[in-house]
């Protein structure tokens, strides 16, 4: 199976030695990701600009993604953020999960991950003779 990895820069990519997307096949995986601004609200819509450009990156989109995990220090500060979210994912609602925890830093409101699937042409021509 083909990797390619998607760096984005970001400053905990070498702090950490992680990067923000690894495509394998046909699946995408893109790594938790913070935003920046003062609210939930603004940190989803920037994790969520960050996660689009990934995305983008692998050939995929939301319409793609199939799982996605949010996690948040308070919980109850994740129900301001479900416009955003249902807006982002529209008429493609993937499975999702919620988890209340602690983040990188005590900046950090929320963090999403999500994980895509988008099959590649196949070759079905067949070998030539």
């Amino acid at each position: 199976m083909a990797m390619r990895r998607i760096h984005s820069g970001g400053e905990y990519e070498d702090k950490i030695g992680y990067c923000r997307a690894v495509v394998a096949g046909d699946w995408v995986h893109v790594a938790g990701t913070c935003g920046t601004g003062d609210t939930v609200v603004d940190q989803c819509r920037d994790a969520l600009r960050i996660i689009a450009k990934a995305l983008g990156q692998a050939d995929a989109s939301f319409a793609d993604v199939v799982r996605v995990t949010y996690m948040l220090p308070d919980r109850d500060t994740f129900e301001p953020c479900w416009p955003i979210l249902r807006a982002t994912f529209g008429d493609n609602p993937p499975a999702a999960t919620m988890i209340e925890c602690n983040l990188i830093t005590p900046q950090d409101l929320i963090e999403i991950e999500v994980t895509a699937y988008r099959p590649q042409p196949r070759d079905t021509a067949g070998p030539s003779v």
